[in-house]
């Protein structure tokens, strides 16, 4: 799927900390992951063990900085979130760049001489996605088991020879869309209905179209959903929890539209 951000500049080698949350967040790259571009609190706090976030960006493209302003709002709240692609890069990603960062943040876990030493909660792994990169997370999602949260941001899968995927799914998953007006609406409602039986699930429709609110600062109102559901499922965070869970949810009778499965 096509899907991409409009009018936003090639990114600088480094930008200043970003993002609402109380760790203020920036980028860096290694050599070790090349083809990556990592987000991480700026400080990187003594008394909190990050969780992963693998991002697979719009269009599957290899730019690690194309989706900055939200993926720096997801680390500021404690997280190592690991984009495809170098900072401003070019070309195209696949699934398995989503493996490679997964892979690194928990080697770079155990390695002697890390920085990230001790520091990354390897038991939480969130695989997340635009567009081409949703579907990027599907792929990984179905087959990783080491995956406990799927996001899919204005996504869906296009060919009917995929759906076998869905049935795959275990990991509970966060849809993101942009309302009707997002090319990916009818496209993910039909996964949605294709879930497995049993799966936990929210699906937010927010009408704002494809590019949603990326653009925006901290990503606008997708990143503060996005950095919700990362914090109750990865952290277990009551309070974002309850952004999601039940007839009266946060979201509920707000802008987005809810629909929940096997939520508690």
């Amino acid at each position: 799927m096509a899907g991409a951000l409009l009018h936003v500049p090639v990114a600088p080698a480094h930008a200043a900390p970003g993002g609402s949350g109380p760790y203020p967040a920036d980028y860096e790259t290694t050599l070790r992951l090349r083809n990556h571009t990592i987000y991480r609190p700026n400080t990187i706090p003594a008394d909190v063990r990050l969780p992963i976030v693998a991002w697979g960006n719009g269009a599957c493209r290899a730019d690690g900085t194309w989706f900055e302003n939200i993926l720096k709002e997801f680390a500021s709240h404690g997280f190592l979130v690991i984009a495809n692609g170098r900072p401003g890069g070019s070309g195209q990603t696949d699934s398995d760049m989503l493996v490679d960062s997964i892979d690194w943040a928990i080697a770079e876990n155990n390695r002697v001489g890390s920085k990230y030493r001790g520091k990354i909660d390897t038991t939480k792994v969130a695989v997340m996605g635009q567009s081409c990169g949703g579907i990027e997370a599907y792929e990984v999602s179905s087959t990783d088991r080491r995956v406990t949260t799927t996001g899919i941001f204005n996504s869906g899968l296009m060919s009917a020879l995929d759906k076998p995927m869905l049935s795959r799914l275990r990991a509970p998953v966060g849809y993101f869309i942009g309302g009707p007006s997002d090319i990916a609406y009818e496209n993910a409602m039909d996964d949605w209905r294709r879930l497995p039986s049993g799966l936990p699930a929210f699906m937010g429709n927010l009408d704002v179209g494809h590019f949603a609110t990326y653009d925006q600062p901290n990503g606008g109102e997708f990143g503060r959903v996005g950095s919700a559901w990362i914090r109750w499922q990865l952290k277990g965070d009551a309070a974002s929890k309850a952004q999601f869970v039940g007839p009266d949810c946060g979201l509920c009778n707000t802008d987005w539209d809810v629909l929940q499965k096997n939520l508690s």
